[in-house]
C-alpha cells in the first residue's frame, strides 16, 4: 500500500492542518513562536474515539475525516512501522511510544486493550487513582521525560489526577536529525531578525558553506519554500526534512498564515524537488518551547460530546459491568511540544495525554535569496509517506538574542 496516496495519509494532513490553522488564528498565539505535533493528538483521538461510542464516536470521527475506528487503527498500525519505529543512527534518532495507566476499580473490554496493544503499542499500568493520584501524575511525567530524553517535563501539571481520575492515555515522540550538509559554526553571524511590529533584534544565522551554491528551493506567488534534508539512515526507507515557508514581505505571514488557511490543498506541490542557484542566504538559529490544553481547541472544532459529563459514551472502552462503564468523560487533553535547530540538525520532541474520568469528580530559477530574518512558518515531514511530525512559527528567534543595533 502506497502510504503517501492514500486517502487516510491526506485527511491526517488535513487534521493536522485543520488545527495548525485554528491555531495560528487565535488571538493569544499571535504574538508567540509555536510548536505542536499534530500527529501526537491525531493518535490520542484516535484512541479516545476506539474507546467511544454515539455522538461523541461520531464527532470524533468526522473530525478525523475516518469512515470508522477501524480504518484508523490499520492505518496507524501501517504508518508506525513505516515512520516511527525506533531508529537510533549517526543519521537520525526516532522514537515514538504509548502508555496507558487505568484505575484497579476499571475493567477494560478485551477489544479495546487488544486495539490499543496492537495497533497502537502501548503499555499498560494498572494503578490507584483514589489514594495515589500525585504518584501516579507523577510516574506519567517522568515516563515522558524519560522517553523524550529529558525534552518535555511535567507534562501533566500538579492536581490533574486524582480520585475522579480513572484512565489516562499519553504518548511520547522524539526526534533528532543531523542536516544531510551541515552548517559551518564559524561561519554563523548575527545579524537583525525584523518582528511583526517593525521592531528588529540580533540573532544568530547559519549560513551556507562558501563553496555551496545550490539549495533545495522553490518560489511562488509572494512566499518561498526551503527544504533542508537530514541524512538518512541506513535502511533508507525514511527520509526527514525540515520546509521553511518564508514570505516576501516582512510582515507577509499572517497573510500567508490565511492562505494555508483558506487555499484547499495549499501545500500539494509546495515541496522543493530541485535545486535552485542561491546567492544571499541565512536561517537564524532558534528554539522554541510551547504548551496547550488541548480540550479547548478541540471542542472549538466541534469534538464537544467526549468532553460532556453528560454526552460522552466510553463504553467501548469498559466492560459493561463496571459500575462506571457510563460514567467516564474526557476531563483533559494536555500537550507539549520542543523544537531546537543549530548548526548539526534538528532536536523537536513532543508529548500529548489524555485524562478520563468518571462523572462524579473533574522549479528552477538562478541566483534565489533565502535571507529568514522575518517571521516564518515551518513543519517537520517524512518525506516519502508525507507524516507531518511537526509544525510551528517563529516570530523572534530565541536563542541568544540581543537589542538591534
Amino acid at each position: 500500500m502506497d502510504l503517501r496516496k492514500s486517502k487516510s495519509m491526506r485527511c491526517q494532513t488535513d487534521v493536522a492542518l485543520s488545527i495548525t490553522n485554528h491555531l495560528f488564528s487565535k488571538q493569544e498565539f499571535q504574538d508567540q513562536n509555536l510548536v505542536f505535533s499534530p500527529f501526537s493528538l491525531h493518535v490520542v483521538l484516535s484512541v479516545m474515539a476506539a474507546g467511544s461510542d454515539g455522538c461523541a464516536l461520531n464527532e470524533l470521527l468526522s473530525f478525523l475525516r475516518a469512515d470508522s475506528v477501524h480504518h484508523l487503527s490499520t492505518f496507524f498500525s501501517q504508518l508506525v512501522p513505516v515512520v516511527l519505529s525506533d531508529v537510533v543512527s549517526s543519521a537520525h534518532r526516532l522514537s515514538f511510544v504509548n502508555g496507558l495507566w487505568v484505575d484497579n476499580s476499571l475493567s477494560l473490554t478485551h477489544s479495546f486493550k487488544q486495539l490499543v496493544a496492537t495497533h497502537y503499542k502501548a503499555t499498560l499500568d494498572s494503578v490507584d487513582f483514589q489514594s495515589q493520584g500525585e504518584q501516579v501524575r507523577h510516574d506519567v511525567n517522568m515516563w515522558v521525560q524519560k522517553e523524550t530524553r529529558g525534552l518535555i517535563k511535567e507534562l501533566l501539571p500538579p492536581g490533574t489526577a486524582g480520585p475522579s481520575t480513572k484512565l489516562i492515555f499519553a504518548n511520547a515522540l522524539h526526534f533528532k536529525g543531523a542536516w544531510k550538509h551541515k552548517f559551518d559554526a564559524s561561519r554563523t553571524i548575527y545579524d537583525k531578525f525584523r518582528l511583526l511590529d517593525g521592531s528588529s533584534v540580533r540573532v544568530p544565522f547559519m549560513r551556507s558553506n562558501e563553496k555551496e551554491r545550490f539549495k533545495y528551493i522553490s518560489t511562488f506567488d509572494g512566499f518561498k519554500v526551503l527544504r533542508l534534508s537530514c541524512k538518512q539512515g541506513t535502511d533508507k526507507k525514511r527520509r526527514f526534512s525540515m520546509y521553511i515557508f518564508l514570505p516576501d514581505a516582512k510582515n507577509g505571514l499572517p497573510a500567508l498564515i490565511e492562505r494555508l488557511a483558506s487555499e484547499s490543498g495549499f501545500l500539494k506541490g509546495k515541496f522543493p524537488r530541485r535545486k535552485a542557484a542561491i546567492r544571499h542566504f541565512r536561517i537564524p538559529k532558534f528554539d522554541i518551547s510551547f504548551e496547550l490544553e488541548a480540550s479547548h481547541v478541540l471542542m472549538e472544532l466541534g469534538v464537544v460530546s467526549p468532553f460532556s459529563s453528560t454526552d460522552a459514551d466510553f463504553t467501548k472502552m469498559v466492560e459493561v459491568n463496571s459500575p462506571l462503564d457510563e460514567l467516564l468523560y474526557a476531563d483533559s487533553v494536555f500537550h507539549k511540544a520542543f523544537i531546537k535547530v543549530d548548526e548539526e540538525g534538528t532536536t523537536a520532541a513532543a508529548a500529548t495525554a489524555m485524562l478520563l474520568a468518571s462523572r462524579s469528580g473533574p522549479s528552477v530559477r538562478a541566483g534565489i535569496d533565502f535571507v529568514a530574518d522575518h517571521p516564518f512558518f515551518f513543519l517537520i515531514r517524512e518525506d516519502f509517506t508525507g507524516t507531518i511530525l511537526f509544525i510551528g512559527q517563529v516570530l523572534h528567534p530565541n536563542v541568544a538574542a540581543k537589542p538591534s543595533q
